[in-house]
């Protein structure tokens, strides 16, 4: 397990790093500077010199699929696609538990609650209609489910309301809500842990979302050796012990702070820019962070960021791998592209076996863990064709699709509030999807439209020769 400055060392290694030592502004230009820098496919950026702090920020993680490769600890060569069926692969593998240890580099420095001040840390303000300063842009939140003993790290967005209070951003139907609603029952708080600055891959699987899966013990099989945590002596959760900053406290489900608004990985704002709405409030009790703690953001906003990048990652590997334990026949490869915020669209080549193996891929798609939540679109196309090579993609449903033919909708699914086009009146947990077969249809057979094609030794002939016209390799 390595941790968020390691990381940082193999990015800038690689040159996939860049140290910004000029002063800048926690009020938006980092952000700013961060969303910029995105667009441009630029690096990773690390300020070191934030106006008022001496601890730096950190943006841009995930933005590149070099970046998604080194904090898979794979070659960074690898492409999106292979990304995600080297997780997939190890993932259905052996199990290698994470293990518990005494202490670790987060318990450097320790702030009890006489001494939490939330602002010693240069939380950033990312957009000019934002409610305040976000401190959890690339956070996870530990928590532990009442009835069953199970951990659960959940990825929601935190708004320093005070120097002890933080709300979060905890959504209708996400399994941290479900929880949160026990301890309710109960009459008691919920005890939480929120993690900022990690061993990326762990802040990876906290995105998850497959029932019943320890993240700790995904990062050790992706690994090769166990996660290391510490159990808390104060909120008795398993937590990280190489982390960066760890707020520790308690979420009473029965106080609810107006949090927001904070421009979203839709590229738009939600209901919060027009009216109040109160989400779950982190009180913060405790606060554990090294010495100088590295403050790891994202710039969100419209497409593509480091968090479009790494949700399009996590949900393409756990689609892929769901369709695997579905026993779905043929599947070549799946791509959940990062311009549709990493949610919305999902792609799958297959190679057809029988007369409507495309369409029951496509409805395996939605009725997945990963895919009932949020896709709105599906589209399959023939294995000559890899998913995420978009422009053969296109092609397809120009020469393969015909609407009337190959066009299903589906009334009801479930839906992520966050997202801009549901009508504002309604209560945005429902959508409507498309299933799209770009494949020609199996049951043609030899009556297929031919396809021009090259020939195969000419092909070879040219190739061997290809210097030789006076090409680069």
């Amino acid at each position: 397990m390595i941790d968020l400055r390691e990381y940082i060392a193999r990015c800038e290694k690689l040159g996939e790093l860049k140290r910004i030592t000029v002063e800048v502004d926690w009020d938006m230009e980092v952000s700013h500077i961060s969303k910029l820098n995105e667009e441009k496919g630029g690096p990773a950026l690390l300020f070191e010199n934030v106006k008022g702090y001496s601890s730096p920020i950190f943006t841009g993680a995930f933005a590149t699929t070099q970046r998604l490769s080194v904090a898979m600890g794979l070659k960074p060569t690898t492409s999106f696609v292979e990304l995600s069926k080297e997780w997939m692969r190890l993932s259905l593998g052996t199990v290698m538990p994470a293990v518990e240890v005494k202490t670790g580099p987060v318990m450097e420095n320790i702030d009890d609650v006489d001494n939490v001040r939330l602002d010693k840390f240069p939380v950033p303000k990312f957009f000019p209609l934002d409610g305040g300063r976000y401190i959890g842009t690339t956070v996870f939140l530990i928590i532990r489910d009442p009835e069953t003993g199970d951990i659960n790290l959940g990825t929601y967005r935190m708004q320093m309301l005070d120097n002890n209070r933080c709300g979060v951003q905890i959504l209708p139907g996400k399994k941290g809500e479900r929880i949160m609603k026990k301890y309710k029952k109960l009459g008691k708080k919920m005890p939480a842990a929120a993690v900022i600055g990690c061993d990326p891959l762990l802040f990876m699987a906290g995105a998850l979302q497959q029932e019943g899966v320890n993240q700790y013990d995904v990062v050790g099989t992706m690994r090769g050796a166990p996660a290391e945590y510490i159990i808390s002596d104060f909120t008795g959760l398993p937590i990280p012990a190489n982390a960066e900053i760890i707020l520790e406290g308690e979420i009473d489900p029965e106080n609810l702070q107006p949090e927001g608004p904070f421009g979203e990985y839709t590229g738009y704002y939600t209901d919060e820019i027009v009216k109040v709405i109160k989400k779950p409030c982190l009180e913060v009790k405790r606060v554990l962070h090294r010495n100088n703690p590295v403050l790891w953001a994202t710039s969100v906003g419209r497409p593509v960021t480091d968090i479009h990048m790494l949700l399009a990652f996590t949900r393409n590997a756990t689609l892929w791998s769901d369709l695997v334990s579905m026993r779905i026949p043929g599947i070549q490869s799946v791509y959940t592209p990062p311009e549709a915020a990493g949610r919305f669209w999902a792609i799958a080549s297959v190679k057809q076996a029988y007369p409507g193996h495309a369409n029951q891929v496509a409805t395996a798609i939605i009725s997945t863990t990963t895919g009932s939540y949020g896709i709105k679109g599906v589209i399959v196309v023939d294995d000559d064709i890899q998913a995420d090579d978009i422009g053969r993609v296109i092609w397809a449903l120009s020469v393969r699709y015909n609407p009337i033919r190959d066009t299903e909708i589906i009334k009801r699914g479930r839906s992520t509030p966050l997202d801009p086009a549901l009508d504002p009146d309604s209560d945005k947990l429902i959508t409507s999807r498309i299933l799209i077969d770009a494949t020609t249809p199996f049951e043609w057979g030899d009556n297929k439209p031919k396809e021009v094609t090259l020939d195969k030794e000419t092909q070879k002939k040219v190739l061997a020769r290809w210097k030789e016209y006076g090409f680069d390799a």
